[in-house]
């Protein structure tokens, strides 16, 4: 995997992890106004992020996957390296 696209994917992963947490945060804090903004904002950066890596590198899950051919086998998979692919 070349180093852009292993940051763009440790961007992501980063972000849904913040993301998941704010959500069990707020399973239990329902009123928090601070903890729902911050999960508000982390899943504005998550789709964004999601989108522009999908957009340059190709579906990260099968949900994505779409196109004149099933586009979601080609290429490497998100975590594999390119030696293995």
């Amino acid at each position: 995997m070349n180093n852009e696209r292993a940051q763009a994917l440790k961007k992501l992963q980063i972000i849904s992890f913040a993301v998941n947490e704010a959500a069990l945060y707020l399973d239990g804090h329902p009123t928090n106004k601070m903890a729902l903004a911050f999960y508000e904002k982390a899943v504005k950066e998550h789709k964004d992020l999601l989108a522009k890596y999908e957009k340059t590198y190709g579906p990260i899950t099968f949900f994505s996957a779409s196109g004149p051919s099933w586009t979601w086998v080609q290429g490497p998979w998100p975590w594999q390296n390119e030696r293995e692919a």
